[in-house]
């Protein structure tokens, strides 16, 4: 098995979920092949960084300059991770993503993305439009934009600010630390405002897909009329087809 190096803390519910995942994924896998007690789960590494110092270091889109420091802190974790003999590593949000291009210069461990986890999920659906949920970063950006495209798929053009600042809102305030009971009907509340029929809503921030505890594994599920894709299973389910293949 190869060793996983994760890089979490944004924020950190999800990072617990992203391992509980890796675990009872490599847990199914080597059950179903008749492997006895205990069961074997890839050796893996967290290199958790502080959300509220990320946060306060998130840069203005457009201006590369002003993300020097914020790229900066998730660089460091990763290249920590390298010396800790990952043979590669994932970064459990959505967010830093976004700045991938940047963040991992220097870094010579292989890092697998989100955006083509998700993308590929996606087009499993047989959609062919996407409406994109997350932090404001994420919203803003167009990587899930030009990934989805490869896919020919389109996403939704972005919403106004306003609906942007909304959605981060939701997120500090329903999903920090796990998903309070408001979270569902908020969430279910602002796809019934933009998602049009037909559309794959994609979870794209590591603690929405929390609002849906029966499918936190569930690359693709249906609920309350709507169509979801839940990247970080996506994310999750890629890292395990790496770390696990023979």
């Amino acid at each position: 098995m190869k060793k996983i190096g994760i890089l979490g803390g944004v924020g950190w519910a999800s990072t617990v979920d992203y391992y509980r995942a890796i675990a009872e994924g490599a847990s199914r896998h080597y059950s179903k092949r008749g492997h006895g007690s205990p069961l074997p789960i890839p050796p893996m590494a967290i290199e958790s960084v502080v959300q509220a110092h990320t946060r306060a270091l998130r840069g203005t889109a457009g201006d590369e300059d002003s993300w020097a420091e914020f790229d900066a802190v998730f660089r460091k974790a990763l290249l920590n991770l390298e010396r800790a003999d990952c043979d590669f590593a994932i970064i459990a949000s959505n967010t830093p993503h976004a700045r991938l291009h940047a963040i991992r210069r220097g870094v010579t461990m292989p890092i697998l993305s989100i955006f083509d986890a998700t993308a590929e999920a996606t087009a499993e659906t047989g959609a062919e439009k996407a409406l994109v949920l997350g932090t404001t970063v994420t919203m803003q950006a167009s990587n899930y934009a030009e990934r989805l495209a490869v896919e020919d798929i389109s996403a939704n053009e972005r919403l106004p600010d306003d609906q942007i600042a909304e959605m981060q809102a939701m997120i500090d305030t329903e999903f920090y630390g796990g998903a309070s009971r408001n979270a569902r009907p908020r969430l279910l509340d602002f796809c019934k405002r933009h998602a049009n029929p037909g559309t794959a809503i994609l979870l794209a921030c590591t603690e929405l897909p929390l609002a849906f505890p029966d499918h936190l594994d569930d690359p693709i599920f249906e609920a309350e009329g709507f169509l979801f894709v839940n990247p970080s299973a996506a994310h999750v389910a890629a890292a395990l087809s790496e770390a696990l293949a023979e």
